[in-house]
């Protein structure tokens, strides 16, 4: 069976043992803030490094649009926005994935369409060092620029989009839903996650044999992303399929 062909029968073998709710959010008022994961070259342009998609993916390049869209959308209005930045010591890579994303190496700055951001007031940008945005967000005296961003703006919603829907993303979510509900962001009542403004990397069974890894390896796009979609569902994240700003 030809690799997509199997990766899209697996995605609709899960959708069909394990249906997710999807809604379409329409925000017209203040309260909410633009979480952006991980959007830098290394994870989202192409042949930018060992975790960036060898060739154009259209799953990853629709991430990219409607967190452009978005975003642009946020900044007109002065909402807030922050981004995570995947920022790691020269030498020092993340198991059990290879070295990416390390300083200097330009893999670890916003992809070329979210450069923007970087002068724009309404934006805070957060380098981490780990998969868990939540966590790479702590400094060392002890605080944490993510609860301070949520607390300081008195935030009702976050709105979650980026890379990858399964790791990144995913841990990201289910932690600050248990920040949430531990009271650690009074205001904070509901994370949304945008399933077309989120991606992850396609690496199919037989071309992970084909490139002499190990079976595990094998990391099928549409079946993963689906994957991530229903276990932040499952710990009580809201899924939506389409973001209106009026």
């Amino acid at each position: 069976m030809n690799p997509n062909t199997e990766n899209k029968t697996l995605e609709a073998l899960l959708r069909q043992a394990m249906p997710v709710l999807m809604t379409r959010l329409q925000i017209s008022v203040s309260g909410t803030g633009l979480v952006i994961v991980d959007e830098v070259n290394g994870f989202a342009s192409v042949g930018c490094g060992n975790l960036a998609p060898p060739v154009d993916n259209p799953q990853v390049t629709q991430m990219v649009s409607e967190t452009d869209r978005l975003a642009r959308e946020f900044q007109a209005r002065g909402w807030p926005i922050l981004a995570f930045l995947d920022t790691h010591e020269v030498g020092k890579p993340e198991p059990p994935y290879p070295p990416h994303c390390e300083k200097g190496t330009g893999e670890e700055e916003l992809v070329p369409e979210l450069k923007w951001l970087e002068e724009e007031r309404a934006a805070t940008l957060l380098r981490k060092d780990c998969i868990n945005g939540f966590v790479g967000a702590f400094r060392p005296d002890g605080g944490n620029g993510l609860i301070d961003w949520v607390n300081e703006n008195s935030l009702e919603r976050l709105l979650v989009v980026g890379i990858c829907t399964d790791i990144c993303v995913m841990d990201f979510v289910l932690t600050t839903l248990s920040a949430r509900n531990h009271g650690m962001m009074p205001t904070l009542k509901d994370i949304a996650v945008y399933a077309t403004g989120c991606s992850t990397y396609d690496l199919p069974l037989e071309t992970a044999r084909g490139l002499g890894l190990p079976e595990t390896a094998a990391h099928p796009q549409d079946a993963t992303h689906y994957m991530g979609l229903y276990f932040m569902a499952s710990r009580g994240a809201e899924l939506v399929d389409g973001v209106t700003v009026s």
